[in-house]
């Protein structure tokens, strides 16, 4: 079993970075592929970007391609979504969550969730 912690939240102007942390407990980190999903007010939850085990594989959901990157570092048991050019339409509650194995896009599939944590973004 993990648990996840997310970090680096914020308030940000349109055109901003933020970079988002995922701290995992438990020593298996490196089993697990991680996936960052966002939750905008009135809506659904969504995919955001997914990464594999390694590292080596990395998936965007179209409306991020080019402006957010996800990463890990599993010496410190721990995944990243840095964002770039941020727009109002990104302002949602960003989840991470993990998996075993073959990273995806699919919200149903990943075992284990962090809090969130808000991002907002003024125009």
């Amino acid at each position: 079993q993990v648990q996840l912690r997310e970090s680096g939240g914020g308030l940000v102007q349109a055109g901003g970075s933020l970079r988002l942390s995922c701290a995992a407990s438990g020593r298996t980190f490196s089993t697990y592929a991680m996936g960052w999903f966002r939750q905008a007010p009135g809506k659904e939850r969504e995919f955001v970007a997914a990464i594999t085990r390694s590292g080596g594989g990395t998936y965007y959901a179209d409306s991020v391609k080019g402006r957010f990157t996800v990463s890990r570092d599993n010496a410190k048991n721990t995944a990243y979504l840095q964002m770039n050019s941020l727009k109002p339409e990104d302002t949602a509650v960003y989840y991470c969550a993990a998996k075993r194995f073959i990273a995806t896009m699919t919200e149903h599939e990943y075992d284990y969730w962090g809090q969130g944590t808000q991002v907002t973004v003024s125009s």
